[in-house]
C-alpha cells in the first residue's frame, strides 16, 4: 500500500504514460474489450480475483479537468458494467476511480478500476 501511495504522489501531472502505450499498442496489455472510444485491459497487479481497468482512448488526466466529455465517462463506466456481468464475479463488484495524488491517482490519465470475486470491505480506504 505504502508503494502505491508513493507512486502517486511522485506521478507526473500531465503525462499519460502507461495507458497512453496501451491505447497506441506500443506495450503488450490483456485487452478484454476494445472500441473507438474505450479500452478494457486486466491489471498488472490484481488486488482482487477479478480485476480490470476501463479507460477512455481520448487523453483526459483527471475526472476534475473533464469538460464536454459526459458522455464518453458514462460509456466508460457502462462498458465496466458489461464486463463485469461477462466474467460473472457473483454478480457484485466494486468500480473505483481515484482523483488526484491524496486520492491514489497514481497515473495521470482517467481510468475505471473494476473489482471482483471476493467480498469487498468497508471502509475502502
Amino acid at each position: 500500500m505504502a508503494d502505491e501511495i508513493a507512486r502517486a504522489q511522485a506521478a507526473r501531472r500531465g503525462s499519460d504514460a502507461i495507458f497512453g502505450k496501451i491505447v497506441r499498442k506500443e506495450v503488450p496489455a490483456k485487452i478484454g474489450f476494445e472500441d473507438d472510444r474505450c479500452l478494457s485491459f486486466h491489471d498488472i497487479s490484481p488486488q482482487a480475483p477479478t480485476l480490470f481497468l476501463v479507460i477512455p482512448k481520448k487523453y483526459i488526466s483527471q475526472l476534475s479537468v473533464a469538460e464536454g466529455d459526459e458522455s464518453l465517462l458514462g460509456h466508460v463506466t457502462m462498458v465496466g458494467k458489461k464486463r463485469a456481468a461477462d466474467l460473472g464475479p457473483n454478480k457484485a463488484y466494486r468500480m473505483v476511480r481515484n482523483e488526484g495524488s491524496h486520492g491514489g491517482q497514481s497515473v495521470c490519465r482517467v481510468h475505471l478500476h473494476v473489482l471482483g470475486g471476493r467480498q469487498m470491505n468497508w471502509p475502502p480506504g
